[in-house]
């Protein structure tokens, strides 16, 4: 079904169909994005035009920026735009075809029945209403007419999938595909990978990672300053802020940090050829982390003010001998040989080379596989969700690569698969009921979505869309 869906949100009246899902009793306005429209059309669908005008309004009427839109014209954020603006024409040609109606009784009592719009006793209130709108900007009219296209919508897609009761052999489907119980044996990768290191390796690995291995290494200056440092005694007073914008000013006046130890004494710390490592404490991983940032930078820790100068930064490789750099070493050939070994097994598995032989050649031991039976789709006691849907996919005796916890990588293999039929009088049949309509319903609007290609014929003037574009760079 989640694949159905997918395909289905990227046709005409996928969009539609979340907007009604989601009816939306509140409105967001922009401001006039354009100060008005022309009389080019931005579209044709069969004999109806859709002037840039419309356009416009529906982007005015949209929840988006300026902003927003100019940061995604490369993603194509106009085009997606026009492409709910042509829904949402094809949907009202098909309400007024098919003659769907909403009598205004039927509008009124929607809007009686809005949670929103009740009082304590769950009566309609006038009062909230009238506030409502005011609320959000809003007139009643417009308010109505907003809800009443909304609900046509949704008697349209009554009217194309009402009725629907699915057989009992789809429920049962869903219910054997989702509640099959699955035997597994697996083995934890991580306790046959090689993680021995040679002096060899390590050699061929530099020597074939020469840029790769490069670091950034810092030569700066810094202090922690405090009002002891600063004034000689512990309280933040005006004189300690006085003197700290004094600094900050010296910075944006291109002092450096010398200059400025002159004037305040600071007493920086001076550290030369820095890289970061496991025992770098927070002062000293938050500078290196902002080494390509400001050259001198003044940071509100809270408790202090930390000032620090950048004053040289080199790429290099580090010194063989720094155990930091060769655990480091060690970690990335250990990664990359484990990387290899699963990839030769996925590739064995994909080609259907791999078999029963060679699981228990990999596994070294016979005790190092372990089993487990995987009672429904949503157990992921030992793999993850990902995994155990696509375990569910497989057929029996399929091997294949999954992952855990920590992400552990495990080789897997489907020993047996037991399948068991739902119960007609189940207190879950009605779940498996709906799932089954969703699924009769979503080929429904994929045929419809068919039909409406061959019906409506969408012509799109390139220019008029351009000059949209235009307007937004």
């Amino acid at each position: 079904m989640i694949s159905k869906l997918r395909s289905f949100s990227n046709t005409k009246i996928a969009g539609v169909i979340v907007g009604i899902i989601i009816i939306p009793f509140v409105f967001w306005g922009m401001g006039s994005v354009f100060s008005g429209g022309n009389t080019n059309n931005v579209a044709k669908i069969n004999n109806e035009a859709i002037s840039s005008k419309d356009f416009v309004n529906f982007i005015n009427e949209s929840r988006l920026t300026n902003d927003i839109i100019k940061a995604n014209l490369d993603n194509n954020i106009i085009e997606q735009i026009l492409s709910e603006l042509i829904s949402e024409k094809l949907i009202e040609m098909e309400i007024k075809e098919l003659n769907v109606s909403l009598s205004e009784k039927a509008l009124a009592n929607k809007i009686r029945s809005n949670a929103i719009l009740l009082d304590d006793n769950n009566k309609f209130s006038r009062v909230k209403y009238e506030k409502f709108l005011l609320e959000n900007n809003l007139t009643a009219s417009s308010f109505e007419n907003s809800l009443k296209k909304q609900e046509l919508k949704k008697n349209l897609f009554k009217y194309i999938s009402g009725g629907i009761k699915s057989p009992y052999f789809l429920k049962n489907k869903i219910f054997i595909n989702e509640n099959k119980k699955i035997d597994i044996e697996f083995l934890d990768l991580d306790l046959v990978h090689d993680k021995t290191v040679t002096d060899s390796e390590i050699d061929d690995f530099i020597k074939n990672n020469q840029d790769i291995l490069k670091v950034d290494f810092i030569d700066f200056s810094y202090a922690k300053i405090t009002p002891q440092s600063l004034i000689e005694i512990d309280e933040f007073n005006d004189e300690f802020f006085k003197k700290i914008d004094e600094i900050e000013n010296s910075i944006l006046n291109g002092s450096s940090i010398k200059e400025i130890n002159e004037v305040y004494n600071l007493n920086p710390n001076e550290i030369k050829n820095f890289i970061l490592n496991d025992n770098s404490d927070e002062t000293l991983q938050e500078i290196y982390s902002k080494r390509n940032e400001d050259k001198i930078q003044l940071i509100d820790k809270n408790d202090y003010y930390l000032i620090f100068e950048i004053s040289n930064l080199k790429k290099k490789i580090p010194n063989f001998n720094d155990p930091y750099f060769l655990e480091s070493l060690k970690k990335n050939i250990v990664l990359k040989k484990k990387f290899e070994f699963n990839k030769n097994i996925f590739e064995k598995i994909d080609e259907k080379k791999f078999n029963d032989d060679e699981f228990i050649k990999i596994s070294k031991d016979k005790k190092n596989i372990k089993f487990v039976t995987i009672e429904s789709l949503n157990d992921n006691q030992v793999f993850d969700s990902e995994s155990v849907n696509l375990i569910y996919t497989l057929p029996n005796k399929s091997f294949t690569l999954v992952t855990g916890e920590k992400d552990k990588v495990y080789l897997s293999r489907i020993n047996s698969i037991y399948y068991s039929d739902i119960d007609k009088n189940a207190d879950n049949i009605k779940e498996y009921s709906t799932k089954s309509n969703n699924d009769i319903i979503n080929d429904i609007y994929t045929s419809y979505d068919l039909s409406l290609n061959s019906k409506y014929k969408v012509k799109i003037f390139n220019q008029t869309i351009d000059r949209v574009k235009n307007y937004f760079r």
